[in-house]
């Protein structure tokens, strides 16, 4: 029997499936929103907080936070149209749209202009996409953007390899020190929380279950 492509496998994808293919591996997409939500909780996100989801998606891991936020608190960006156009269909498919969570495609980190600001900021799997000066764009915004004990968690991949490529978009790889150096230059303290497996993220591919999440906070 011939390998069957990649356009005939999504012949048996479900909607949910199709629509978060988008964002990550199809068969996971499950088990990575539960991981977002179990690990924003873990880090202490009360329903009263305000968060910003970085690279929010077609809403992959932000249904569940919007549903645990009270209303208006949620707030999700991200630079792909088409993603976002998805994250609607998604938020009306699950009937949130009553929470009135602020979703809206951006291009860069200096247009946004919000006037207040956020308990947690979260960019899961963005920042490995991210060229130095944008992921440092990304930093400097959080470090404007957090309240006083307010916290930006983001995965990263550390370590020296070659960088890769998905959907278009880079894989890099930096050293911990890229992030140290950064942080202090926005007045931030950079702490690395382990691996993604060692908190719940487990997808059985090596490179993926070993990036490492990393906590930035006011210093």
């Amino acid at each position: 029997m011939g390998i069957i492509s990649k356009s005939a496998k999504r012949l048996f994808y479900n909607k949910k499936e199709k629509r978060h293919e988008l964002v990550g591996p199809p068969k996971l997409w499950k088990m990575k929103q539960k991981f977002q939500i179990d690990f924003l909780k873990e880090m202490g996100l009360k329903p009263q907080n305000t968060l910003l989801d970085i690279g929010c998606g077609t809403l992959r891991g932000g249904i569940p936070i919007i549903q645990f936020l009270e209303e208006e608190k949620y707030f999700g960006i991200d630079v792909r149209e088409k993603v976002i156009e998805e994250a609607f269909k998604e938020l009306r498919e699950e009937k949130l749209e009553h929470k009135k969570p602020n979703i809206e495609v951006f291009s860069d980190f200096k247009e946004l202009n919000y006037e207040h600001s956020f308990d947690i900021i979260f960019a899961f799997s963005v920042l490995i996409h991210m060229s130095d000066d944008i992921a440092e764009n990304c930093i400097r915004f959080a470090s404007t953007k957090l309240t006083n004990d307010g916290m930006f968690c983001a995965n990263v991949n550390i370590g020296d390899r070659k960088d890769g490529n998905w959907q278009g978009y880079p894989i890099v790889f930096r050293s911990f020190k890229f992030y140290q150096k950064i942080a202090s230059k926005y007045n931030l303290h950079v702490e690395d929380l382990g691996t993604l497996k060692s908190l719940g993220h487990d997808t059985q591919n090596q490179t993926a279950d070993c990036q490492i999440m990393l906590k930035f906070t006011q210093e």
